[in-house]
């Protein structure tokens, strides 16, 4: 079962006394630890399989001005748990030194609607992504798959390669495709201190012998490093297909992370029609993930999977697809986490916020 809360709390404080904690980025990343982001996202998609979790209709648009804005909203009844996210992409940031992704998550009190956390959501979407996918990996994977190719260097696909290496110990290769074409440095520094962190947890004869477990390298030609890949993650703006359809070997998995807005594409025509397909949202999937291309093509849902609804009998040569949308329940699941540990330890900032 997904989790022992069962009972929506009560809201004590009276409607003067009432107060905001506010949690920037800074208070955020202090109380962000994989494991628990894990554990958070797999309730997630557990009480989605459910439907103990619903997940409302997303907003996604573009702007006049440039970049996109959305909002991902939820909530889970008996647990109490109520709340949004609103995000986007702008990418004029960069000029003046920025991330140009910002992610707000609000977290409101279903029997009031008063706010009652506001968290800086960049992180939380980071990590919960990044583990969205690694649960994928050990979902869909083949166990011995030794060789990644990560499309993409920015900082989703930094964290995507980071719970690859965490979750498949059995990774021996890392081979990455820039945009520019050229090697990036601070992708494989990053890639680097992972390979090195988990080298260190979880190969004794790594620590024995001195040598990584893993090696990160720059491929030049997409079409090579994906087909000499067990794994392949597609992590970028999503602005068209990264590679040749045939490329792509019997036996690989994908996880397709950039395709989150209407016409955005990263996986060229003919994958999904080859491949056994699983989405975090069926619908979602659809109208704005890699599916939207393919609508026609069969879906599982990843919560399925981890709560037993549905199977996949992998054979050794099939393709799969995770195609990642992201669900509202993942930022609420991983906000509540976040929100209850700044409680505990009195993190953030708390406002009078009377109503």
């Amino acid at each position: 079962m997904p989790a022992e809360r069962t009972t929506p709390p009560t809201s004590p404080l009276r409607p003067a006394d009432a107060r905001l904690l506010l949690l920037d980025k800074h208070a955020v990343e202090s109380l962000l630890h994989p494991d628990d982001v894990l554990r958070a996202t797999r309730e997630a998609f557990t009480l989605h399989s459910e439907r103990e979790g619903r997940v409302f209709p997303v907003i996604r648009e573009s702007l006049p001005a440039g970049g996109v804005f959305g909002i991902k909203a939820g909530d889970v009844p008996a647990q109490g748990l109520l709340g949004f996210k609103a995000a986007g992409f702008w990418p004029a940031n960069r000029k003046q030194g920025g991330e140009p992704h910002q992610a707000t998550i609000l977290l409101i009190d279903p029997l009031t609607g008063r706010p009652v956390c506001m968290i800086d959501g960049n992180a939380i979407t980071t990590a919960r992504t990044g583990a969205a996918g690694g649960i994928g990996l050990q979902q869909l994977a083949r166990p011995d798959s030794a060789a990644l190719c990560v499309l993409g260097t920015g900082v989703q696909a930094r964290v995507q390669a980071a719970f690859a290496l965490r979750l498949m110990p059995s990774l021996r290769t890392v081979r990455y495709v820039s945009h520019s074409g050229a090697p990036d440095a601070a992708f494989e520094a990053a890639i680097g201190a992972a390979i090195a962190s988990t080298s260190a947890s979880t190969s004794a004869s790594a620590s024995a012998t001195g040598t990584a477990r893993c090696t990160v390298t720059h491929a030049a030609d997409p079409n090579r490093a994906v087909s000499e890949s067990d794994i392949v993650i597609t992590a970028t703006p999503g602005r068209g297909p990264l590679f040749d359809a045939d490329a792509l070997q019997p036996g690989t998995h994908i996880n397709a992370v950039g395709t989150d807005t209407r016409g955005k594409r990263e996986l060229p025509h003919g994958v999904l029609e080859r491949a056994i397909v699983v989405a975090d949202d069926r619908e979602q999937s659809v109208t704005i993930g890699e599916r939207q291309w393919a609508p026609g093509v069969a879906c599982t849902e990843i919560g399925d999977l981890l709560t037993g609804k549905a199977s996949i009998a992998r054979q050794r040569g099939d393709i799969t697809v995770f195609d990642m949308t992201g669900l509202a329940l993942q930022d609420l699941t991983v906000g509540r986490m976040i929100h209850e540990r700044a409680m505990a330890e009195g993190a953030g900032t708390a406002l009078a916020w009377p109503w």
